[in-house]
């Protein structure tokens, strides 16, 4: 009697198949970018002033600072005064929900604040706050 000749069986190769893993990291990577806030730095370091009764604020993307030498910075960016509210009405587009947070030099002058909260305000921002050290 003749025997037929049977294919071996392949047997499985020790590969591990990745895509689904892959796919998995994907997701998470545009979920994180999905519901990432990003901040803008004003461009500048400031001194601060001192306060004692300071208070963390949440949600507040929106950073101007303001130099000792009363220049006026947002996004990496140099202002002239009439170009502040502009500025600003640009980033609240992009988040509605946030406030201003104002990180004026302990040498700046209050006239500078001054102008910079009325800008904001005529932005229609009504969460506005001054950055201060502990």
């Amino acid at each position: 009697m003749r025997r037929a000749h049977l294919p071996k069986t392949q047997e499985p190769s020790g590969e591990i198949d990745l895509t689904p893993m892959l796919d998995v990291v994907f997701i998470m990577l545009i979920f994180f970018i999905v519901t990432a806030t990003f901040i803008k730095e004003p461009g500048i370091d400031v001194n601060r002033p001192i306060a004692l009764t300071g208070e963390a604020i949440v949600n507040q993307n929106i950073l101007i600072a303001i130099s000792e030498n009363n220049e006026i910075w947002m996004d990496k960016t140099l202002l002239k005064e009439h170009q502040i509210r502009a500025q600003i009405e640009k980033l609240r587009a992009e988040n509605p929900k946030g406030g201003v947070v104002i990180q004026a030099d302990a040498k700046s002058t209050a006239d500078k604040v001054a102008l910079v909260i009325d800008a904001a305000k005529q932005a229609g921002v009504t969460e506005i706050s001054l950055a201060t050290t502990e």
